[in-house]
């Protein structure tokens, strides 16, 4: 029985199909009791994020040819077309994949860590559902604790490689703690909802979000409990601001330097930090001219990414050598598990031999023979039968001259 792992990600499909592949929450229940019952899948995980759709399951090349034609099926896609953007993986690249996968290797930012409890909420879900049997409980638990030791080895999610994350990381090493500082949000698309939601992850609660659509702004307050505001109103309201972050589509400044010295005399002179992440610019470059006003571009920010990033890659190489330790583990784990039969056969035949020499022996001292010759004979017995299969092993081994026969020998018998 091997491992698979199917799917498609950003790196071989557009979002167009991945959209359509992608499981909602609530049918990934019903399609793992279908790849359960149609297929006789014994292992099955889905993991669907925005970024991949991906099968974990354990079967034959049949199967997997199965999985193929019913992943299709079920989002009523075309064979041919999806066929081209999928990849399958299997035994110990599929185990490498997941393992990437979950430690952030595979993701479209490297190393963010996210993926890790999606894959976690994955393996749970297939749990309640009775698709993990011993063999996928033992590569999930594997697969969590060496990208556990990736998170805390490495420095594979140390160093911000987004722009919005960026901007957060500037913020909080220059206020610290964010909990009481003032955020004021101009626009409301990804970029800022992205924002938002690093800041809130990192502690910061008095957050403002401001935009030409009142509505979309609102939209986006409500995620956070944030107050919200027409851009008409910034100026009168950007004193109270300590951290002023904007991302819109406007083709000319919305903060001037005008509106900042205004802002920073109401404030006397409280420093005030300011990212613009929008081309063309929010904030006009000459308020970086003022004294108490530090201004950021996405230009500025983008050099710190590109130097994390370094960071994150030459992590990520470490984090490699440790994946595949790993997955090697885990395939030595596997290769015993295959040959447990052997090694079970055998202690069964031990202990028949065992049995059998007891029994004759106990009807031997019914029969009042001499029990110290009883004893003797039972011993004798025992080793010679023992013995014999395993010495006539280790004699043809020894007379085979193959190579370190004589260091398997010792290990054999521990000598």
């Amino acid at each position: 029985m091997a491992i698979f792992a199917l799917g498609i990600n950003h790196k071989t499909a557009p979002v167009a199909l991945r959209e359509k592949l992608a499981f909602a929450p609530e049918q990934v229940p019903e399609a793992l009791q279908q790849l359960a019952a149609k297929l006789q899948l014994v292992d099955a995980v889905i993991l669907s994020t925005c970024n991949r759709t991906e099968l974990y399951f354990s079967g034959g090349a049949e199967q997997a040819e199965q999985v193929v034609q019913w992943l299709a099926q079920f989002h009523q896609l075309s064979l041919p077309d999806l066929q081209q953007h999928l990849y399958l993986f299997q035994d110990q690249q599929a185990v490498q994949h997941l393992m990437r996968v979950a430690a952030g290797l595979d993701s479209l930012v490297l190393g963010e860590p996210q993926i890790f409890g999606q894959v976690k909420q994955s393996y749970n879900q297939s749990r309640q559902a009775g698709t993990i049997q011993p063999l996928f409980e033992r590569l999930f638990q594997k697969t969590f604790a060496v990208a556990k030791d990736v998170r805390t080895e490495t420095e594979i999610g140390a160093n911000a490689v987004s722009v919005a994350f960026a901007a957060v990381t500037l913020a909080k090493q220059i206020f610290g703690k964010l909990d009481n500082v003032r955020v004021l949000l101009i626009g409301a698309g990804e970029t800022i909802e992205l924002v938002a939601r690093h800041l809130s992850e990192q502690g910061a609660t008095k957050l403002s979000v401001a935009n030409r659509t009142y509505e979309r702004a609102e939209n986006l307050a409500k995620q956070f409990n944030a107050q919200v505001l027409t851009l008409a109103q910034v100026p009168s309201r950007l004193a109270e601001a300590d951290i002023v972050i904007s991302s819109t589509a406007s083709t000319l400044p919305i903060v001037g330097k005008g509106m900042v010295e205004q802002a920073l005399r109401q404030r006397k002179h409280k420093p005030m930090f300011l990212v613009d992440l929008a081309v063309p610019r929010d904030i006009e470059q000459q308020v970086s001219e003022l004294e108490d006003a530090y201004l950021y571009t996405v230009d500025d920010l983008q050099s710190i990414v590109a130097q994390n990033l370094n960071h994150r890659q030459h992590a990520a190489a470490q984090a490699e050598v440790m994946i595949e330790s790993g997955a090697n583990e885990f395939q030595q784990w596997l290769l015993l598990q295959d040959k447990a039969d052997w090694l079970r056969d055998y202690r069964q035949r031990c202990e028949h031999v065992k049995q059998e020499l007891l029994v004759r022996a106990q009807n031997q001292l019914a029969a009042g023979q001499d029990p110290e010759k009883v004893l003797q004979e039972m011993a004798n017995k025992l080793s010679n039968r023992l013995m014999h299969s395993p010495t006539q092993a280790i004699r043809h081994l020894l007379q085979s001259e193959q190579p370190d026969a004589s260091e398997l020998v010792k290990v054999l018998v521990d000598l």
